[in-house]
């Protein structure tokens, strides 16, 4: 015959059982009703000003469009590098202007006072004080067309510089963008964190009240206060990184940083590759490209007619006035009026010159022909990338929900007399709060992905518009 159970060879022991688990249970019962549901995922909860802030958040909500627009605008208006790039744009506008005056009317005076003599057939004459002046006045009628090509040389080199001063403010639009975007993902850890924080908070409070009572599940009170404290760790770090990229923010657009309330709604629409590809070859690195080249190409002309006759007309006069000497008193004046041919004969050198500017110019039209073909495979490489971050986030969305039940579920099971184990709360909470993490990280990659892609073709500062 089967022994009779322990329990059931002494009932009252059972019910005593009984009765301290639900004794323990409605102790803990106020403390985990609050553990359930008590923090739901909302990204832009992550507007809550983290420590060092300077602005604190605007009673109204302001469009996320809008700051981001401010932050972009006092970046440019504060870079040196900005004010560097323009002034190297309106250097090379001069530059145009000084390589066409060289067709315009040119005048010269010259001066001259002192001892002077002159010598011819009848004799040499001598003056103790001479007092000597000439003027001249020219202008080139034709060189060939040099300085037609160095004109246009000069002038594609003054729209190089012109689309160097946009793709200098291109690219620190897309670097201050970046930060934002940054910041917003550090900023929801920090809330993620805290929210991870407080609910082990909560868990630990509930198992203090059980451990009063039953000193047999102390083990499991240590446990929840290690995780706790991981936890707590976490989101220092969170602060920590949070803080780290509004320094590096600070420095482009000063102490007035803006909320980050929305950041994670913008960006999110990926624009059609197709869509993308023309607008590549409109992109300023490439048109800079192409300045150089057609410059490059204007320079190769400008060396050929080096070698053609030069035509100009000139006026040039002269006067001297002399005073002691072998003659006394003299003045004698001159002057000559006509046009003036130069024929280059002989030059070995322009021919290997002229050479050495075409190839350069071909050298340049290659360079921009692999710039223009390797983004065109960088675009297609990040706008894969872009998809691909944006549907993780979508199935990481999906994954989230299923989490929120499961947690819940876990944690309802504990509570009723032991049905799951602390350590399956733990893990569950654990694996939830991570999923959040990757969640925000994957809308934030995507979010910056989108900026490069946008940056590749029209740019992030006409997105911006």
């Amino acid at each position: 015959m089967m022994p009779r159970p322990y329990f059931a060879r002494r009932p009252h022991l059972c019910l005593g059982a009984i009765a301290l688990a639900a004794s323990l249970a409605l102790q803990a019962l106020p403390a985990l009703a609050r553990c359930v549901d008590e923090d739901a995922y909302d990204p832009d909860a992550a507007a809550v000003p983290a420590a060092g802030d300077v602005r604190t958040v605007e009673a109204r909500p302001v469009d996320p469009r809008v700051n981001l627009q401010t932050l972009v605008r006092d970046a440019l208006e504060r870079s040196q590098q900005i004010g560097a790039a323009r002034l190297s744009a309106e250097a090379a506008q001069e530059d145009i202007e000084e390589t066409a005056a060289g067709k315009q009317v040119q005048a010269s005076l010259n001066a001259g006072l002192g001892p002077g003599g002159s010598q011819s057939l009848a004799g040499t004459e001598t003056s103790a004080l001479q007092l000597r002046a000439s003027i001249s006045v020219s202008q080139l009628l034709y060189d060939g067309g040099r300085i037609d090509r160095l004109t246009d040389w000069r002038t594609q080199l003054a729209e190089s510089a012109r689309q160097g001063h946009l793709t200098a403010r291109e690219q620190l639009a897309l670097n201050t963008v970046s930060l934002a975007l940054e910041r917003s993902r550090y900023r929801q850890h920090v809330v993620v964190y805290g929210q991870y924080v407080r609910k082990m908070s909560c868990l630990l409070e509930a198992l203090e009240t059980i451990v009063r009572a039953d000193r047999g599940r102390a083990s499991e009170l240590v446990q929840a206060r290690k995780t706790l404290q991981q936890a707590e760790l976490a989101q220092a770090q969170a602060v920590s990184q949070a803080r780290q990229v509004e320094v590096r923010l600070r420095r482009l657009v000063g102490d007035g940083l803006p909320s980050v309330q929305g950041m994670s709604t913008l960006l999110l629409q990926v624009p059609a590759l197709e869509q993308l590809l023309p607008e590549l070859e409109h992109n300023s690195e490439i048109a800079a490209l192409e300045a150089q080249a057609r410059a490059a190409g204007s320079y190769a002309q400008a060396v050929a007619a080096g070698s053609k006759p030069q035509v100009s007309w000139n006026v040039n006069g002269s006067s001297a006035a002399g005073a002691g000497g072998s003659t006394g008193s003299t003045r004698n004046s001159s002057y000559s009026l006509g046009v003036a041919v130069n024929i280059p004969l002989l030059n070995p050198g322009v021919a290997p010159a002229s050479d050495a500017a075409r190839k350069r110019a071909r050298a340049a039209e290659l360079q921009r022909a692999d710039a223009l073909d390797a983004r065109r495979f960088r675009a297609a490489e990040v706008h894969e990338q872009t998809q691909a971050s944006f549907d993780r986030s979508r199935r990481l969305g999906m994954v989230l929900r299923d989490s929120e039940q499961v947690r819940n579920y876990t944690l309802q099971q504990w509570q009723q007399l032991g049905r799951r184990s602390l350590f399956d709360v733990m893990g569950s909470e654990a694996e939830h709060y991570n999923l959040r993490i990757s969640h925000v990280n994957a809308i934030t990659d995507g979010q910056q992905l989108n900026a490069n892609l946008l940056s590749l073709a029209r740019g992030v500062l006409e997105w911006l518009k």
